[in-house]
């Protein structure tokens, strides 16, 4: 990753779209540690998250951590996901947020020098192309050591720099401890005796 001391560094993270790619690798984004990384490249100005949120539901368990990422430092841009039913009758829940995504792109741009896109989602290729001409530099964090790969090549090409989500496994993922191994153990009924 190449970035410069004075750089102002904007991070858009579409929240789904990084959640599967991290899982599809088999770890787990330790968001704190993220944040920490981003900020020692050069001047982070803001860190945004997008997610949808199922707004019916009593629990739901993207909200503990939501809520802990408007505490920590991410600006959170949610939204109520909708549910319809398909041509076929299966029922189907929506949350799109890429014009979400673009938009805070487009209005932070001239605040900006480098654009960090967490997200493989072709559709963001224009996006991508349209910050480049006004001179800011995109780096696209994804990955295509998933089955299937989590990255449009459109989108991976159009990057100045692509970078591969598991190289930064060691520094981003979540440290599981032994009282996370506890509680999950205690949650799954098993308790050492």
């Amino acid at each position: 990753m190449v970035f410069y001391p004075q750089e102002r560094i904007g991070l858009f993270i579409d929240g789904s779209n990084l959640y599967a790619a991290a899982r599809a690798l088999g770890f787990d984004i330790d968001y704190k540690r993220l944040l920490e990384v981003f900020a020692s490249k050069g001047r982070l100005i803001r860190a945004f998250y997008y997610t949808a949120l199922v707004e019916d539901q009593e629990y739901s368990p993207i909200r503990p951590l939501v809520d802990w990422l408007d505490y920590n430092g991410y600006t959170m841009v949610t939204k109520p996901t909708k549910e319809f039913t398909d041509s076929s009758g299966r029922r189907k829940i929506k949350g799109n947020m890429d014009i979400e995504l673009a938009i805070d792109v487009m209005e932070m741009a001239e605040h900006l020098d480098h654009i960090v896109l967490f997200s493989g989602d072709g559709d963001f290729r224009r996006l991508v192309e349209a910050v480049q001409r006004k001179g800011l530099r995109v780096t696209v964090v994804s990955t295509v050591r998933s089955q299937p790969p989590m990255v449009a090549d459109e989108l991976r090409r159009q990057a100045d720099t692509f970078v591969e989500l598991l190289d930064l496994e060691s520094v981003v993922s979540r440290v599981v401890t032994q009282r996370d191994d506890r509680m999950a153990d205690s949650q799954n009924g098993y308790h050492p005796g």
